[in-house]
């Protein structure tokens, strides 16, 4: 999978939170062709689990959690101008 293929499937899960969250909350899922195959408590527990089966790079791990937390990233700077 590609990274546009893992862009769309992170796509889908941003137009799904809130039903994600309503369903998964505090899970690790697992998406593949806009579907979700796995729920999994570890992100390790996800990975091992779904490469039995999912050729490794063909799907994409996500935490679901409420608010954008747990899809963003914040990093600090200090630059002297």
């Amino acid at each position: 999978m590609d990274s546009k293929a893992l862009k769309d499937e992170f796509d889908f899960y941003l137009v799904n939170h809130a039903d994600f969250v309503a369903k998964y909350l505090g899970k690790f899922v697992v998406l593949k062709n806009h579907e979700v195959i796995g729920s999994h408590d570890s992100n390790i527990e996800a990975h091992r689990e779904t490469e039995k089966v999912h050729e490794v790079s063909t799907f994409l791990i996500q935490f679901v959690q409420e608010g954008a937390e747990s899809y963003t990233q914040t990093f600090h700077s200090r630059v002297l101008i």
